[in-house]
């Protein structure tokens, strides 16, 4: 995505927003060479790298049998998976003077990622109780006295997988350079809507209401 230097996010403020708002867009190629985007409930999982000091960052998920989104991400296992946080208007009222436009603020993460598709039962069990740890921890016990037959019928119609994250991107465009307007957007972010309310939180986050910035409105 373009990332202008004034909105670029780092790793920690990636994850955060991807635990948040875990509804994705999984984006392959399909047979035609067109994207075939499924949106879906994805897990992130922090694994520790052995001589890195970073951890390595995997995405589980699972899609229907008769999706074929599955049969992409085998024949080409790397993919793109989005995410979008918290976004809202922007009326140039917050701005002291008139010779402003509107503008949109939101927050993204893009993930390049390797596909690995998951075929064991016993590990895609694994994988629907941290799905289920994400959600509603109280559905675990019901889910285990399914009996057995139950959900091995269910697993059988899923098809599970991990995406290894190869790269990552993170946009966090919340007016940064406008420091002129921060107080003004604050005070209508926090009296707005739930998505207002949450971007208000990641100004005080950032420490907007003293940022000061240049850049070009994007």
């Amino acid at each position: 995505m373009y990332l202008p230097l004034q909105f670029k996010g780092d790793r920690a403020q990636a994850a955060a927003l991807v635990k948040d708002h875990p509804f994705a867009s999984l984006i392959s190629v399909d047979d035609s060479g067109l994207p075939f985007v499924t949106h879906l409930p994805l897990h992130l999982e922090e694994r520790p790298q052995a001589g890195s000091g970073q951890a390595q960052l995997v995405l589980l998920g699972h899609v229907a049998k008769p999706n074929p989104h599955w049969r992409y991400l085998r024949a080409r296992p790397q993919a793109v998976v989005t995410f979008l946080g918290p976004h809202a208007y922007l009326s140039p009222k917050v701005y002291p003077d008139l010779a402003r436009v509107p503008t949109w603020n939101y927050l993204a993460v893009h993930c390049t990622v390797q596909a690995t598709l998951i075929e064991d039962p016993l590990a895609k069990d694994r994988l629907l109780k941290k799905l289920i740890a994400d959600h509603e921890p109280p559905y675990a016990e019901q889910w285990r006295g399914l009996g057995e037959e139950f959900a091995h019928k269910m697993l059988a119609g899923i098809v599970a997988f991990e995406l290894q994250v190869t790269d990552l991107q993170c946009k966090v465009k919340i007016n940064q350079h406008r420091p002129e307007a921060h107080a003004a957007m604050r005070a209508i972010y926090a009296a707005g809507n739930e998505n207002e309310q949450s971007l208000a939180h990641w100004m005080d986050r950032l420490s907007l209401n003293s940022a000061s910035n240049n850049g070009q409105e994007t």
